[in-house]
């Protein structure tokens, strides 16, 4: 008696506490306050652990590949990858992929963000996109006056570079292609595709 009470007690609050948790899916799109573009941030910058956002769940949990965590065999993620809140692809029915150019936030963070360019990657013949931004509020900006493609082009030319090898590294040699990069209207044009 004592045990299936104290099951049922366990049960009762681990239901309270994935209740409590945020629900990432219900954020919307863009800021009510400032109507910017917000991120949830899955991987933070610095990290070579693959994560991603469980909605059963209500956690970041690991990418298993063959039954074991996923670690990017590259250098660390240049930036806080994670997904376009609100959004969710016709092809695959997950969010939109995103990386913000940034300092390192922690996981679960919510980021106001400017669409300043879009990756198009072949993944074994499954096309993904990734918008790339940076923070929308200054004082997170570490590309100073970066609001643009074209602006990163010009002054951040090996930054591109960066972020392509990041993406490559994400499956086996030859698994995931480039395609080819667009500019923060495309992104923009993305992102309200995506939106659900």
């Amino acid at each position: 008696m004592r045990l299936t009470v104290a099951i049922l007690a366990l049960s009762v609050v681990s239901v309270g506490i994935v209740s409590c948790q945020t629900d990432y899916t219900q954020l919307p799109t863009f800021s009510a306050e400032r109507k910017l573009l917000q991120v949830v941030v899955e991987v933070p910058a610095g990290t070579n652990h693959a994560q991603r956002y469980d909605v059963a769940h209500k956690s970041f949990v690991p990418v298993r590949r063959a039954g074991l965590d996923h670690i990017v065999e590259f250098l660390p993620c240049p930036g806080n990858q994670g997904f376009v809140a609100g959004t969710r692809l016709a092809s695959t029915g997950a969010p939109l992929q995103a990386l913000i150019l940034a300092e390192t936030q922690p996981q679960g963070t919510v980021v106001e963000v400017l669409p300043i360019g879009l990756l198009t990657l072949d993944d074994n013949g499954v096309l993904e996109q990734v918008v790339v931004a940076v923070p929308a509020r200054p004082s997170q900006q570490i590309l100073p006056g970066v609001t643009s493609w074209k602006a990163l082009l010009k002054q951040y030319p090996s930054a591109r570079d960066m972020v392509e090898q990041w993406f490559l590294h994400q499956g086996r040699l030859g698994e995931i292609r480039l395609v080819g990069w667009k500019d923060e209207k495309a992104a923009d044009q993305q992102v309200h595709l995506a939106m659900k």
